[in-house]
């Protein structure tokens, strides 16, 4: 896997890994497949729950388009401190290169409700960044 993008909003630390995927990708048709491992790890004092998710994916052309929905891959977990989830994912580009970031939205047990930030991360197929 390539570099590793991390950050940590309120004790949640978010760790992504991308992927390009070239088994599942057809350049010729300007067609590029990206994986994405993600873990969310809780370093905070209190219980949160994943409930929903924001991306903006940006294309080598910078064309966005923005995601939302609720959870992630189906699951919206819940998280005590020190526990963890990862999930893997993908994002279908037009371009070798493109960029994701975004949030999770968590609440409390309390209810209170914030975002926890993605930093971005680079999506580029092997030899289109030097």
């Amino acid at each position: 896997m390539s570099n590793t993008f991390e950050t940590v909003t309120r004790g949640i630390r978010i760790t992504v890994q991308p992927e390009y995927m070239p088994d599942r990708s057809d350049p010729a048709a300007d067609n590029y497949l990206f994986a994405y491992h993600i873990t969310i790890r809780n370093e905070g004092k209190e219980p949160v729950k994943l409930v929903s998710r924001h991306w903006i994916i940006t294309d080598g052309s910078g064309r966005e388009e923005q995601v939302r929905g609720p959870g992630v891959v189906g699951e919206q977990p819940h998280l005590d401190p020190g526990d963890g989830f990862r999930y893997s994912s993908a994002c279908p580009l037009s371009t070798p290169v493109g960029s994701m970031q975004g949030s999770f939205q968590m609440e409390t047990d309390t209810g209170e409700q914030f975002d926890a930030r993605i930093a971005p991360f680079t999506l580029a197929s092997p030899g289109t960044l030097h």
